[in-house]
């Protein structure tokens, strides 16, 4: 799998499971923030979404509030913590 396949997956991921109404797959940046001033999602959303990487891709993340920032910062991080926890070679 390529880096832009997995990001793409996420993002249609993020789309889905949140309902994001007004907001496509293709507009959000892989390296925006998905939080605050970048997507504008919350905590919730963080749980939800946590929720469907699990079911998903089968990786949990850990009770640490900090790691988990920089894991959700962006679909790019994302990518880059579910390769890592999978073992995946990303091209």
């Amino acid at each position: 799998m390529t880096r832009q396949e997995l990001e793409g997956e996420i993002k249609e991921l993020i789309v889905a499971s949140l309902d994001l109404e007004d907001v496509s797959a293709a507009d959000i940046v892989t390296d925006a923030p998905l939080f605050g001033d970048g997507l504008g999602l919350d905590s919730i959303d963080a749980l939800e979404l946590g929720m469907a990487i699990k079911k998903q891709y089968g990786v949990t993340f850990s009770a640490d509030k900090e790691a988990n920032k920089a894991y959700f910062k962006s679909v790019a991080t994302l990518a880059e913590y579910i390769a890592n926890s999978k073992g995946m070679k990303l091209e």
